[in-house]
């Protein structure tokens, strides 16, 4: 009996392996596919009138679950958007990356790149709900980067595109406090006031020096660079990088943490090639080091009131103009003057404390 069984198994391997291992059916072969990204991005359609037709998310759009090569990010220290959340995603075309250019500036991304910011809140009363705010997209065509802001509508089903500004009413939990506020989303002139450099429309966030950071994706924590480079979205990146920090994090040096503040919030103007370039500040990260550059003991040419005599005045917060316009809320004295109606009193004291631990006093 064995032997009977034993000849009829190595007369199916023989059998077998004429079939599978013949040298005339190698044309039979097909390679498996490989998968493609379901985003709908025609260049010469966008920006589509609603949100949901660029296929960036599966299942509900409120819960922004992203689709296939849509991959998400986030930077190390954020804008302050009236304590707004955000989630950030990038999508680029098949066969296509970005370059890398230098730690503070963004990487040369290739046509049809989709940078994805959507604004929410968690705690909105009455009963703690989420609601989804805004969406903002920038999309590198051909002759450059264009805006597309998206307006969620109360059923949090789609967003639509607008240019204008619009004011939405809510109010929320703010660890413990309620907060109320008229949110205010950027019209198109906004987007271009704070995201133009040298005369172009360009991002802000996606500097290397402000992703270089561990992210929780899906299947695990990795470097956001070394994920991208993974992916096939960025070429390469540098041993070292300088970096910029989480300024909540109170482990961390002060200054350094005064440096990423002030570069997320407020170098995308007071830095060269920008709006507010004639200032006497360069706040960008790389170059806020120098004192004179962070206003320390300059003078304003532009700006002043109630006789503060200096940007920032050392151990003195009230001869600090910085200070002041971070801390008021009149529209035509405030800093930043766009993105935000509140004050964001953990900067405030961020600051304070910064002045004050300052060695140097001005005459």
């Amino acid at each position: 009996m064995k032997s009977t069984l034993l000849k009829i198994a190595l007369t199916y391997i023989v059998v077998f392996g004429l079939y599978s291992c013949g040298t005339d059916d190698s044309d039979d072969y097909t390679p498996i596919a490989e998968k493609e990204s379901p985003v709908v991005l025609n260049l010469e359609a966008v920006p589509y009138t609603n949100l949901s037709e660029y296929n960036f998310f599966e299942g509900e759009l409120k819960n922004l679950e992203p689709v296939y090569k849509v991959l998400p990010y986030d930077i190390n220290s954020s804008l302050f958007t009236d304590y707004a959340l955000k989630k950030r995603f990038i999508w680029m075309p098949k066969n296509t990356t970005a370059t890398y250019t230098t730690d503070g500036h963004i990487p040369t991304f290739p046509v049809g790149t989709a940078l994805i910011k959507n604004f929410y809140y968690n705690t909105v009363l009455p009963d703690n709900s989420t609601k989804v705010m805004e969406t903002r997209i920038m999309i590198k065509k051909a002759e450059g980067w264009i805006f597309a802001e998206y307006v969620w509508n109360e059923e949090q089903t789609d967003a639509v595109l607008t240019t204008e500004r619009h004011v939405i009413n809510i109010s929320w939990n703010q660890n413990g406090t309620t907060m109320s506020t008229g949110y205010t989303t950027p019209s198109t002139i906004d987007c271009a006031e704070c995201h133009t450099l040298n005369d172009n429309h360009t991002p802000i966030g996606v500097k290397p020096q402000n992703l270089n950071k561990t992210y929780p994706y899906a299947n695990g924590s990795q470097n956001q660079l070394d994920k991208w480079i993974a992916e096939g979205y960025l070429n390469s990146k540098p041993n070292t990088i300088n970096t910029t920090i989480d300024w909540t994090d109170t482990t961390q040096p002060l200054e350094l943490r005064v440096r990423s503040y002030l570069d997320i919030n407020c170098a995308h103007c007071h830095s060269a090639g920008t709006s507010c370039d004639y200032t006497p500040m360069e706040l960008s990260f790389q170059a806020s080091d120098v004192a004179e550059n962070l206003g320390i003991c300059v003078q304003p040419i532009d700006f002043a009131i109630r006789g503060q005599d200096y940007i920032v005045a050392g151990q003195d917060v009230n001869e600090s103009l910085m200070h002041y316009r971070m801390s008021t809320v009149v529209r035509s004295e405030m800093m930043p003057n766009l993105g935000r109606t509140v004050v964001d009193e953990q900067a405030i004291l961020l600051v304070e404390d910064w002045i004050n631990s300052l060695e140097t006093t001005c005459p």
